[in-house]
This record gives C-alpha cells, structure tokens and sequence, in this order.
C-alpha cells in the first residue's frame, strides 16, 4: 500500500525510500532525495536540490529548500541537506544555500525546530538543538551542537553561536556567542554559563568549574580577548578534567568574527 497520499504532487524524478509518507497535498519536486522513515506532512512544499535523512517529521505548511531570499542568487544548483531524526513544526522555512558561501544550508541530526522559524541561505546549524517558535535566523549563520534559541530571537548575518549556548526569549543578536554563555536582551548582554543546560547534559562538577571559571576570565577580569585565550591556555593545564571544555571555548575564539558579546 502506497504512503503516499493520493493527493499528493511527488514528482517522478524525485527519489523516495519507499517507507516515506507523504500527507495530503503536499508538493515534492524533482531534486529532492527523502531517506526512510521520514514523515512528511500534509500542505508541505520541498523543492530544490534537497536532500532529507532518516526518520524526520514535517508536520503541515513547513517550506523546505526554496530559494534563498537573495538577490544574488541566480538559479545556481545550491543545495539544502537534512539529517537524521529532526522534528520540523508547522510554517517552518529552510532555504537552499548559495555560491557566495559553500553552497549549502545543512541542519544536523536530532533536533527540534518549532513553529515558523526561518533557516535562511547557507546556515549551518549542528545536532541536538532546541529552536522555539519564532526564531529566526539570518543567512550564513552557524549554531553549535546543544545550542538553544528561544522564541522570537533574531539572529543577525554571519553571526557563530556556540555549543551549549543559550539564547534567551526576544534577543537580538549581532555578535557570536562563544560555547557555553547565556545571552539575552536587545542589544544582547552575557548573563552567565548556561549552568542549567549543561547539568541536564550530564557534566561533571568538575567540568562545571572549569566553564565558570572560564568565563570568569572572558567576562570578569578586565581582561583584553587576546589576554584572555592566553589565560584560557593556561586555566586548560591547571584543570585537566575540564581542559577539553575549555579549549573548545578558546578555540571558538579563534573563529569569531563578528566580536563576541560581552
């Protein structure tokens, strides 16, 4: 028996493992591939070059690979890849990625994006994160593994959030937020280390201190960014059980380019 509903539009040359469903007038066009298990729901466009993993949920009117809200696109064969085991609310956008940047807009394995959030051109958005409703973000912005981004947070262009961060409800941001910081506000402001967050995630006092005592040195001591890696350097020899922790935040750093909100 087909999954796929009758009046559903799939289009011939689109490749379908034969365990996908697709709901009630959805559109799904010629460049799409769609791994097993995936659930696509009714009302639902994927155009482009798009490619979609196992095991995903699109609940009804998401728009999945259309073409970036550029002006500089051309029609280029740019791509949207997906992953594994994500869950897409309903008015979710994704957009195809362009040739001013690496040609694609990938989100990872195993997270979950609520309703009517944008993923413009050429973000690259990691694993396990958690996007509330309403969150938007502009193109060519990178957000790390475990990162949370509330409702209504704006993110501007080119700008890196880092893994465990965390990005409180309405902020608008225009700066990289390094691994680990919980930012809020418009303009956005450094409150602290997502403590909570990565307590759920199961890390050890130990590593817990090293973060704080981290962000101590980014935050708290007068200290200039390029003092502060070397401090950071130095805290990763002193605290063995959290170097890695703390060197994944330094080496963020070294890969800011918007500035780091402070």
């Amino acid at each position: 028996m087909s999954k796929i509903h009758p009046s559903a539009i799939v289009d011939p040359k689109a490749e379908l493992d034969s365990s996908v469903e697709v709901g009630p007038y959805s559109i799904v066009g010629p460049n799409v591939r769609i791994d097993a298990g995936t659930v696509v729901g009714p009302h639902v466009v994927i155009e482009g070059h798009t490619t979609i993993g196992k095991d995903n949920k699109f609940f009804q009117f998401c728009s999945i690979g259309a073409a970036p809200q550029d002006k500089k696109w051309k029609g280029e064969p740019t791509r949207l890849e997906v992953g594994d085991r994500n869950t897409v609310r309903e008015f979710v956008t994704f957009n195809l990625g362009t040739v001013q940047d690496e040609g694609v807009t990938r989100l990872g394995n195993d997270n979950w994006i609520s309703a009517y959030v944008h993923l413009a051109h050429d973000c690259q958005v990691g694993s396990n994160t958690i996007f509330s409703n309403n969150a938007q973000l502009a193109g060519h912005v990178h957000v790390g593994d475990w990162a949370i981004l509330s409702g209504y947070a704006g993110v501007h262009q080119f700008c890196k959030i880092g893994a465990h961060a965390f990005v409180g409800m309405y902020t608008s941001l225009t700066q990289d937020v390094p691994p680990y910081v919980l930012v809020s506000g418009n303009p956005a402001g450094a409150r602290g280390v997502n403590l909570e967050g990565l307590k759920r995630r199961g890390f050890t006092r130990e590593q817990l201190d090293g973060i704080r005592s981290a962000y101590k040195l980014l935050y708290r001591s007068n200290l200039t960014l390029e003092e502060a890696k070397a401090a950071l350097q130095a805290e990763e020899e002193r605290l063995p059980a959290a170097a890695g922790d703390i060197r994944l935040l330094r080496d963020f750093l070294g890969t800011a380019s918007r500035g780091i909100v402070r």
